[in-house]
C-alpha cells in the first residue's frame, strides 16, 4: 500500500495524510514517505513537506469534524475513562499547545486523541487548524530537509536492513498489542 502512495509522489501524501490523521492512524507512515520522497528527489524536499502538511491537516480536519458532531461520547467510546480525563485536563490547561505540540512530536506519541478531544470540546476551528498546521509544517519540513540532506544514507540503511527493520517493527507491534490487551484485562 505504501508503495502506491510513494509512486504518486507528493500528491500521494494527501491521501496518506488523510489516513494517518484518521481515527485509525498508520503511525509513522507520513514520516517515512516524506523522508523517502525527499531523499529520492532532493530538490523537491520543500514541496514534499508542504504536501505532507496539507494531507495531514485535511485528515485532522475530517477527524475533528466527526468528533465535533459526536461530542464527548466519541472520546469515551474510543478511549478509556482514565485516558479521556488526562486528555481533557491537558486540553483545558494548554489549549492551543495541546494540538500544536502533539502535531509536532513523532510516533509513538499519540496525536489523534487530541484531535478528537478538540472536536468533542467544540474547540475553535480556526485555532485548531492553525495549531495543527504549525505543528505539522514544522515536523514535515524538518523530516523532508533531513531526507534531502542525508537521503543516500537513509535509503541505504533501509535497503540493507529492510528485513531486520520489518522484523523489529512487527515485534514492537505485537508487544504493543499484548500490552494493551493485558492492561485492559487488569481493569
Amino acid at each position: 500500500m505504501m508503495r502506491s502512495f510513494l509512486h504518486l509522489g507528493g500528491v500521494g501524501l494527501i491521501p496518506l495524510g488523510l489516513l494517518d490523521s484518521s481515527p485509525v492512524p498508520i503511525p509513522g507512515s507520513m514520516d517515512i514517505a516524506t523522508i523517502l520522497l525527499s531523499a529520492h528527489e532532493k530538490h523537491l524536499w520543500f514541496y514534499y513537506a508542504a504536501m505532507a502538511t496539507v494531507g495531514s491537516v485535511l485528515g485532522g480536519f475530517l477527524t475533528y469534524r466527526l468528533a465535533r458532531k459526536s461530542g464527548k461520547e466519541a472520546l469515551e467510546r474510543k478511549f478509556s475513562k482514565r485516558k479521556v480525563e488526562r486528555i481533557l485536563k491537558a486540553f483545558e490547561r494548554w489549549g492551543f499547545a495541546a494540538i500544536a505540540v502533539p502535531a509536532l512530536l513523532p510516533p509513538p506519541f499519540p496525536f489523534v486523541p487530541f484531535v478528537i478531544a478538540a472536536g468533542a470540546m467544540q474547540y475553535s476551528l480556526l485555532k485548531f487548524l492553525t495549531a495543527m498546521t504549525i505543528g505539522r509544517s514544522v515536523r514535515y519540513t524538518i523530516l523532508a530537509f533531513l531526507g534531502a540532506t542525508y537521503g543516500r544514507h537513509i535509503l541505504s540503511l533501509f535497503s540493507r536492513h529492510a528485513y531486520a527493520t520489518l522484523f523489529i517493527g512487527f515485534g514492537v507491534a505485537v508487544a504493543a498489542v499484548i500490552t494493551v490487551l493485558l492492561s485492559r484485562k487488569r481493569r
